[in-house]
């Protein structure tokens, strides 16, 4: 192995600090996010009519995780997880939007609290 020149090591030395320091920010940023979580049901014409597809496209270009899925009632139940704000803009697609030949009634939130850190790794469709 090749020793460093004096002066190449000196810098490598200095910038090391900054890279850990930059590191600590972003991981402490990211930490500082408030995380939400919350349960949801939507009632109307949404089976039948690509609600979940469209809620799981949704919820990836949003940027939350959790989950969808028809109930035996006629209803689109699930729950979404991730940044707060991210969240309460699933939650107004859920009540306003939908699929577009879907007819969203109501949507009833449940369960919403604040987490440590989400349950799933991505957003899916259950059946």
């Amino acid at each position: 192995m090749r020793a460093r020149p004096p002066l190449a090591a000196a810098a490598a030395a200095c910038r090391a600090p900054l890279r850990l320091l930059r590191t600590g920010l972003a991981a402490a940023m990211s930490a500082a996010r408030p995380l939400k979580s919350v349960d949801y049901e939507v009632f109307g014409r949404v089976q039948g009519v690509c609600f979940r597809m469209y809620t799981e496209d949704e919820a990836k270009k949003i940027g939350v995780v959790g989950w969808v899925k028809n109930t035996s009632k006629g209803t689109v139940t699930g729950q979404v997880q991730g940044p707060e704000e991210k969240v309460n803009s699933m939650m107004s697609w859920l009540s306003k939007v939908g699929s577009p030949s879907s007819r969203i009634d109501r949507t009833n939130f449940s369960n919403e609290k604040t987490i440590s850190k989400v349950e799933y790794s991505n957003f899916s469709i259950r059946y």
